[in-house]
């Protein structure tokens, strides 16, 4: 048997009530659980960076498991968009912070166990220390930059870190842990793919279960290394493909070239992960509001509006009067924008449309402008009207 992650000392005190023998009856008659099992996740520590399509099932199993203290990371609020995969929100929690709609939702599924909220960005100012307070990390992060610094930080405090991760139809999960003989995720991807180049959920989509069983493997990933059962994600990659239903294993090596777990390491503290990741901010482009937009509009101004969206969604939701050109075809289609205009780029959120003035700025455009917020915004506070989605 696998040892346990879980320190002998703090399981040693440790005890059963008659109310969590009965909860945890079906553990305990397993005889690779047992009574010692139960206690083991009883004293575990488990943080969940993000309580979000992936965190919402994980927290949910481990709290039903009987983990004893469950920290969650997150300061984002509940949206109606969430709901077709954060199954930790309901309707009734829209606009509620993520952080305290989770720990209703878990006090109801466990309320013996312990649910500690960090309501802040995990970054590289607050990760050591947050992280130093657990035994296992579950990061259900969805950017390469917290990714990166759940990964550093795991290496650096010795910490297993559950990783899983969802596109589309497709998911993927595994254990990083050096400290017990496999890779880190610097070992699998050294370098972060270009910026922008790969989309996130609310970009690209993703089905609305995937989540739950890749979530749900990270719980199963975490409970094993708790009781000290089978064989961990370390060292394979577990890859998921909902369309045709297929599991495949990919076998992964530690990189003695790591910079953060190989022989001469590096990195030794956390970095500048937006920096590394090449993160870049709406805010360094020329950017108008939705209101100035509609000012515009009202004053019948002399301007072109793009949407950089794809045809689809265009047929969800458009601003009247927009032009229709998708990012991809954005830098070939240039000449078809009139450049003594001044002309505004719009996009579902911001962060598209803000590559696309980067665009064509490098194409000569000298009077193009970002939308903040994208058409999600104009939806907020300009147009109820236009669907948000």
């Amino acid at each position: 048997m696998r040892k346990s992650v879980i320190p002998e000392e703090r399981v040693s005190g440790i005890g059963l009530t008659r109310e969590e023998t009965a909860r945890y009856s079906r553990h305990l008659i397993m005889p690779e659980v047992t009574a010692d099992g139960q206690r083991r996740l009883k004293a575990a520590r488990v943080l969940c960076i993000g309580a979000g399509g992936l965190g919402s099932p994980a927290a949910l199993y481990l709290a039903a498991a009987g983990v004893g203290t469950i920290g969650i990371v997150d300061f984002d609020d509940v949206d109606l968009s969430n709901l077709q995969r954060q199954i930790l929100h309901g309707t009734k929690d829209v606009g509620r912070s993520k952080l305290e709609s989770a720990r209703d939702r878990l006090r109801d599924i466990n309320p013996d166990i312990d649910i500690e909220l960090h309501q802040c960005r995990f970054s590289s100012e607050n990760a050591s220390e947050i992280v130093s307070e657990y035994d296992v990390v579950v990061d259900g992060s969805d950017n390469f930059a917290t990714r990166y610094l759940s990964n550093d930080v795991c290496v650096f405090e010795k910490k297993p870190n559950v990783y899983g991760s969802v596109f589309r139809f497709e998911g993927q999960t595994t254990v990083f842990a050096p400290h017990l003989g496999g890779p880190c995720y610097r070992c699998l991807f050294p370098e972060p793919p270009p910026p922008e180049s790969v989309p996130n959920c609310a970009q690209a989509g993703v089905l609305g279960v995937l989540p739950g069983i890749i979530g749900l493997l990270q719980a199963i990933e975490a409970i094993k290394l708790i009781v000290g059962i089978g064989e961990p994600l370390i060292g394979r990659l577990l890859h998921f493909e909902a369309l045709n239903v297929k599991f495949r294993e990919l076998n992964l090596r530690r990189d003695p070239q790591c910079p953060v777990c190989g022989d001469n390491p590096t990195i030794f503290s956390p970095i500048d992960y937006d920096q590394f990741c090449g993160v870049r901010d709406e805010k360094m482009v020329p950017a108008i509001s939705v209101n100035e937009l509609k000012r515009k509009m009202d004053a019948r101004e002399a301007f072109e509006l793009v949407d950089v969206r794809e045809p689809f969604e265009y047929e969800i939701a458009r601003i009247d009067g927009a032009q229709l050109i998708p990012l991809g075809e954005i830098a070939n289609r240039a000449d078809e924008l009139q450049r003594g205009q001044q002309i505004v780029v719009h996009c579902h959120s911001g962060t598209r449309s803000a590559q696309a003035v980067r665009l064509l700025q490098q194409r000569g455009f000298s009077n193009v402008y970002n939308l903040e917020g994208g058409i999600d915004a104009w939806s907020e506070q300009i147009d109820p009207s236009v669907p948000k989605y």
